[in-house]
């Protein structure tokens, strides 16, 4: 779990300082989930989380997540957070979703940071609303010295992890962990144990 969580580290780094924020984590996979225990850590007032499947958004309110959003269910829950010129102060896109990104501008105020976490290719963006916003957009790509943090964190037990894990299996049930892990709407996090 180090691994995920240097990512989540590093893409948190590159945000700038959380203390007191209002932030918008998309995507809540592995590293979107991560990324709002990170977010916590750094002491952000408040996170909410979006993802399109539940069993993420469960893992992401259980490291830290205020409030989540199926936005299959609710495609519009972001509009009460576009009230004024948006609500929050940084974004953690980390699904790597063309729509989702475009989705969540206008619930970012003025000057907010965004913070792309997630890749899925080439994402037109919508350059009047970056230039009007004066967005300050930002990319965020693996760790760097964030790795032997990760490893610190959950040494002292100080980033709970579990709630990420959705199974264990023998390495001998290696064809079924795989298979486990490969359905999204049954699985975050599949560890093969050789114990």
């Amino acid at each position: 779990m180090a691994e995920p969580l240097a990512v989540a580290l590093h893409a948190v780094r590159r945000g700038g300082p959380l203390l007191g924020k209002r932030v918008l984590v998309t995507g809540c996979g592995p590293i979107g989930a991560l990324i709002v225990a990170a977010a916590r850590r750094a002491g952000a007032a408040h996170i909410v989380a979006t993802d399109a499947n539940e069993l993420p958004l469960k893992s992401a309110r259980e490291v830290g997540a205020d409030q989540t959003f199926n936005i299959l269910h609710a495609p519009d829950a972001l509009l009460p957070f576009a009230a004024g010129k948006g609500t929050f102060d940084g974004l953690f896109e980390a699904s790597g979703n063309a729509s989702t990104l475009r989705g969540a501008f206008d619930s970012i105020r003025p000057r907010g940071i965004v913070v792309q976490v997630g890749l899925g290719g080439d994402v037109p963006l919508p350059m009047n609303v970056i230039v009007a916003k004066e967005f300050n957009l930002r990319g965020a790509f693996r760790f760097r010295e964030e790795f032997a943090i990760a490893v610190e964190l959950l040494n002292k037990r100080l980033i709970d992890t579990k709630p990420l894990i959705s199974d264990i299996f023998s390495y001998r049930d290696s064809l079924k962990a795989f298979e486990t892990a490969n359905d999204r709407s049954k699985a975050m996090k599949v560890i093969a144990d050789f114990g």
